[in-house]
C-alpha cells in the first residue's frame, strides 16, 4: 500500500534510516545492461531478466551483460526488499540524492512488488565503476 507521510524533514530522515536498516539488501553479481528490441518484438523474458520496460518506440530488458559491445552502458545492480509494516514513501528520492552526492552520479531505479515478500522493491543500478562505492554509502546508511 502506497503511504503519505506527513512529517517534519527530521522525522522522514529518522524513518528512512530505519527502511534502509530492515530492507533486504542483494548486491547482484555481475555487470548488467539494457538490451534494446524494437516495439513490435515482444522481449525474450528469461531467468537472469531483472526488469523489462517500455516506451513508445522500444523494449528494454535489463540483463546481464554477456557479450563486450563497444557503445553499451555498464551497470551494477543491487536492490531492495522494504518490510511491510515500514512506510518506505520517499525512499528512493532520499537515497538517490545522497548517492548523487557522494558518487557524482545518479542511478536508475525500477520498482516492482511481490505482496508475499512486504510488497515493494527496488533494482538500483549505477555505474559498475561505482558500484562498491554505491553499497559502501548504503551499507553506512544501514548502520546509523
Amino acid at each position: 500500500m502506497v503511504s503519505v507521510s506527513m512529517e517534519t524533514p527530521e522525522q522522514t530522515e529518522e524513518r528512512l534510516r530505519r527502511v534502509i536498516a530492515r530492507a533486504d539488501v542483494l548486491v547482484h553479481d555481475g555487470v548488467w545492461c539494457f538490451e534494446e528490441s524494437p516495439i513490435d518484438q515482444s522481449p525474450v523474458l528469461t531467468g537472469d531478466t531483472l526488469a523489462v520496460v517500455r516506451d513508445d518506440q522500444s523494449w528494454s530488458r535489463l540483463v546481464p551483460l554477456t557479450q563486450e559491445q563497444e557503445h553499451i552502458e555498464r551497470f551494477g545492480i543491487f536492490s531492495f526488499h522494504f518490510p511491510a509494516d515500514l512506510d518506505n514513501s520517499g525512499f528512493v528520492g532520499w537515497l538517490a540524492g545522497r548517492l548523487k552526492v557522494r558518487l557524482g552520479t545518479g542511478v536508475f531505479v525500477i520498482c516492482g512488488s511481490n505482496r508475499a515478500r512486504g510488497g515493494i522493491y527496488d533494482y538500483w543500478g549505477c555505474p559498475i565503476d561505482l558500484l562498491d562505492d554505491a553499497i559502501a554509502v548504503v551499507e553506512a546508511l544501514r548502520a546509523g
